[in-house]
């Protein structure tokens, strides 16, 4: 008895070793996995260090991470029940309108408002509704690549790089390498070649597909304890429990990887000019989950309405996820709130009022909203 009792207690006493790290995210976000019933978007975000130039000393220290800084890669993730993810690298210098705010280049958003201001920016910009978001520090590459043992690449160049106010030192040769946590964060942050930001992207979206396809291996689960651990301590996130979940089914039946970058072309000031109708065009055939309503673009008319109801259907629908809600007034007329459009009964049930009916639309839209003198005024 007692010949077999110790080699389980070793067995059980290293289980719990490589569990160990993996206990805060546990306690935080822990969940049996599920089958979700739609795809899942998720923003990921990393965030800037910011230096203290307070400091009496140089090179400056880094402040407190605080999540609030300039996000240096941004990726809207889209994960389906069954493994399929799409990923939309969205170029840092990217020149969008920030709600509340004004014209900027997207990495400023998040500082302007932290996350929420930032998913309002990638939804205007994509027209994808976005359900939770990660931020995470510069750290979490580094503790992430080490707790996954290294992730192996391929160098496409020459990469030698000193700033020493930024505590960066790059010094890759080319060709197909494992690189460690320290080595990782300058393939990943190397901007001196000729694409510069869109560089970074292509080696952000190398890197993720290398990432997960390590992970995926059983070679490799040992490892997942301590990079789940890693992630955790580096990132902030609003993911419920749910959600997480639905992550990890869609996990268990194997992810398969697909890469997209927002099209454009360099403008201005080194700014990137999305091309928006070759970005509808990407979005709708990979980013569309077709039995989500709030992917449908809606008019909102008012034809019969007390004044400011469009506005205030508008605010209504973006406040539940609708991403493309148009207003404008219409011919007065009597009658009731009236929804058109072959998906008009889902949105029906989000309005909350109105009658079905077969009469032709705004051209453009998939549903239309007439309101009616039934409206209320508040």
């Amino acid at each position: 008895m007692r010949r077999t009792l110790l080699p389980l207690l070793v067995v059980l006493a290293g289980l719990v070793a490589l569990a160990v790290p993996a206990a805060p995210a546990l306690s935080r976000y822990g969940a049996l996995p599920r089958a979700a019933d739609g795809p899942l978007n998720l923003l990921l975000a990393g965030v800037d260090v910011e230096y203290d130039d307070s400091a009496g000393v140089w090179p400056y220290p880094p402040k407190p991470e605080s999540f609030l800084g300039r996000t240096d890669t941004i990726v809207l993730a889209q994960v389906h029940p069954d493994g399929q993810t799409d990923l939309l690298s969205i170029p840092r210098d990217t020149w969008v309108s920030v709600p509340g705010w004004g014209m900027s280049k997207i990495n400023a958003a998040n500082r302007h408002g932290g996350p929420e201001v930032l998913a309002a920016t990638v939804q205007e910009l994509t027209g994808v509704r976005v359900d939770a978001h990660v931020l995470l520090s510069l750290g979490a590459v580094r503790a992430l690549t080490d707790a996954a043992g290294g992730v192996t690449v391929e160098v496409g160049q020459r990469m030698k790089y000193d700033d020493n106010a930024g505590k960066l030192h790059i010094d890759l040769q080319p060709g197909r390498q494992r690189l460690s946590g320290e080595q990782a964060e300058g393939f990943l942050r190397f901007r001196k070649d000729n694409l510069g930001d869109i560089g970074r992207v292509q080696r952000q979206q190398a890197y993720l597909t290398a990432l997960v396809n390590q992970a995926r291996s059983p070679l490799n689960w040992w490892r997942l304890p301590r990079m789940v651990g890693a992630l955790h301590e580096h990132t902030r996130s609003d993911l419920s429990r749910g959600e997480v979940g639905a992550l990890l089914g869609a996990a268990l039946r194997g992810p398969r990887v697909q890469s997209h970058t927002v099209p454009g072309n360099y403008g201005a000031g080194g700014t990137w000019t999305a091309d928006r109708a070759a970005l509808a065009e990407l979005v709708r055939e990979h980013f569309r989950d077709p039995n989500d309503p709030r992917n449908l673009s809606v008019a909102v008319v008012n034809v019969g309405a007390p004044a400011g109801s469009a506005a205030r259907m508008q605010a209504r629908l973006r406040g539940l996820g609708y991403s493309n809600v148009t207003i404008s007034n219409g011919p007065r007329e009597g009658g009731p709130t009236t929804l058109s459009g072959e998906r008009a009964g889902d949105v029906q049930r989000d309005v909350g009022f109105g009658q079905l009916t077969a009469a032709p639309g705004v051209a453009g839209a998939d549903v239309t909203v007439r309101l009616g003198s039934d409206t209320p005024a508040n």
